[in-house]
């Protein structure tokens, strides 16, 4: 049976919906990064990426790890993510945008990989209502198994996307 996930109350849907705090989450998902290795990668102003890293440990998906000694006798707070927003579901928050942030947040690390090494799939597909539920189902029992494996450490990092979605183009009246 696939992950049950609870429904994310509104100030954490609120927090998933920006593509720049998902991009946080994931680079922050293998190792703790402070605020300023978090702005240096996604190629942003310090100052905006610590509102966001603020509003992530805010709603726990990031957590602040021991503190450290950083450059020039300054302290510098590394974050983690927590792995929390795997457990939430944003749909009936009532919040807007949270699906849109997610493929906004695909597309722009999508556009960091070498085209030569991501995989595409395609599939056009006409199912019953019955069916839908089961492909669903069994994508996420998929997800689920990988997602509850533990990383091997010469392991290399990769990203998964998922979208399964009504084909309007391929519509037709009697099907509306």
């Amino acid at each position: 049976m696939g992950t049950k996930r609870r429904p994310a109350t509104e100030a954490e849907a609120r927090a998933l919906a920006s593509s720049v705090r998902l991009r946080i989450l994931r680079l922050c998902l293998d190792r703790a990064l402070t605020n300023k290795e978090i702005a240096d990668r996604l190629g942003a102003n310090p100052a905006t990426t610590l509102h966001h890293v603020r509003k992530l440990v805010e709603t726990a998906f990031l957590v602040a790890e021991p503190s450290r000694p950083g450059p020039r006798g300054s302290t510098e707070i590394p974050y983690r993510a927590t792995g929390k927003s795997w457990e939430m579901d944003v749909r009936e928050s009532g919040v807007t945008g949270a699906n849109a942030a997610m493929l906004d947040a695909f597309l722009e690390e999508v556009r960091l990989a070498d085209t030569e090494d991501v995989s595409f799939t395609r599939l056009g597909l006409r199912l019953t209502a019955q069916e839908h539920a089961e492909l669903r189902e069994r994508l996420q029992q998929v997800l689920d198994e990988f997602r509850e494996r533990r990383p091997a450490p010469d392991g290399q990092a990769y990203s998964l996307f998922v979208a399964l979605h009504k084909d309007t183009a391929r519509d037709t009246p009697e099907d509306a």
